[in-house]
C-alpha cells in the first residue's frame, strides 16, 4: 500500500499545480499515472511467478518456496512447494473474496475480512498484501513530493492518502519510484497517527521477461526490532495463457 486522519475526517482535498515535463498539470493526476505505470510494469497482467519467501527473526528463520499465477487485478493463487510440512498449502485470491486450501484437512477456509491484515504464514507480509485486496489506485489520493535520488536511482517521491470512504488500514504511503524503470524501490506506511509501521525495500534489479524489476523484496517492521521479511523472485514469465476458470476453488486441490 498518513497524516492522513486529518484529510480523511475533514475531507480536504489540496489541487497543486507544477510544471511537470514542459507542461502544466497536476500533481495528484500525475502521481496516479506513476503509480500505475509502476504497477503495470510489476505485475503485467497474466503472470506466473517462482519466489522463495525468507522470515528472519531474532532467535530463528524459516524459508518458504511457492509459485503464483494471477490475472490483474482481480484473480491470483499462491502454491506452496516447500517445506514439506506446508506444501500444498494453496491461498486463492477471486475478486473481493480470499480463501485457503489446507492439504492436512482437505479444507477450503474462506478469509473474513477481519484477517486481511493478519499476518500470512507467519511473515512480515499481509493477508492482503498477498492478493493486494486493497488498490493503492483506487482507494487513495496521490501527491508527487518531488524528485529524489535512492539508491543511485532518479526517483519520483509519491504520498497516498486514503480517500474517506476508503476500507484501508494505512494512515499515508509513501513509495519512491525509479524515473526511468518504473520500479518501486521503497515504500513507507505509516498508521493513523503518522507513526512509520513498516518499510518495504526492492534492490537486486534483473529483467524479467522484458520487465526491469527489484528480484529481491525486503519488508521491515519497525516495531518488531530483528524482524524481517524477504521475497526472492527466482523466474517471473508474463503474459502466459490463463483463464478465470483456473482461479477456482475446485482447483485449489489439484494445482501443482
Amino acid at each position: 500500500m498518513h497524516l492522513l486522519f486529518l484529510a480523511r475526517r475533514v475531507h480536504m482535498k489540496l489541487v497543486i499545480t507544477l510544471v511537470f515535463l514542459g507542461s502544466s498539470v497536476s500533481v495528484s493526476q500525475n502521481a496516479r499515472e506513476i503509480l500505475q505505470k509502476a504497477i503495470d510494469v510489476m505485475y503485467g497482467k497474466k503472470t506466473y511467478t517462482v519466489i522463495t519467501m525468507t522470515i528472519t527473526k531474532p532467535t530463528w528463520n524459516r524459508t518458504v518456496s511457492m509459485k503464483a499465477w494471477s490475472i490483474e487485478p482481480d484473480y491470483s493463487i499462491v502454491y506452496i512447494t516447500e517445506p514439506a510440512r506446508d506444501k500444498g498449502s494453496v491461498t486463492l485470491k477471486r475478486k473481493q473474496e480470499v480463501w485457503n486450501w489446507l492439504p492436512t484437512i482437505q479444507k477450503t477456509i474462506k478469509i473474513p475480512p477481519s484477517m486481511m491484515l493478519a499476518s500470512w504464514m507467519g511473515s512480515d507480509f499481509t493477508n492482503d498484501d498477498l492478493v493486494r485486496q486493497s488498490s493503492v489506485v483506487e482507494d487513495y489520493e496521490h501527491t508527487l513530493l518531488g524528485k529524489e535520488q535512492y539508491e543511485g536511482y532518479d526517483c519520483y517521491k509519491i504520498q497516498l492518502i486514503p480517500k474517506p470512504e476508503a476500507g484501508v488500514v494505512w494512515g499515508r504511503i509513501i513509495t519512491w519510484i525509479s524515473e526511468k524503470e518504473h520500479m518501486q524501490l521503497k515504500e513507507e506506511f505509516y498508521d493513523e497517527d503518522g507513526n512509520l509501521v513498516r518499510t518495504m525495500l526492492g534492490s537486486k534489479p534483473k529483467n524479467f521477461d522484458g520487465h526491469v524489476l527489484p528480484s529481491l523484496v525486503e519488508m521491515i517492521p519497525h516495531n518488531k526490532p530483528g524482524n524481517k521479511t524477504s521475497f526472492e523472485t527466482k523466474e517471473l514469465d508474463f503474459d502466459i495463457a490463463l483463464s478465470p476458470e483456473f482461479f477456482s476453488l475446485q482447483n485449489m486441490g489439484r494445482i501443482r
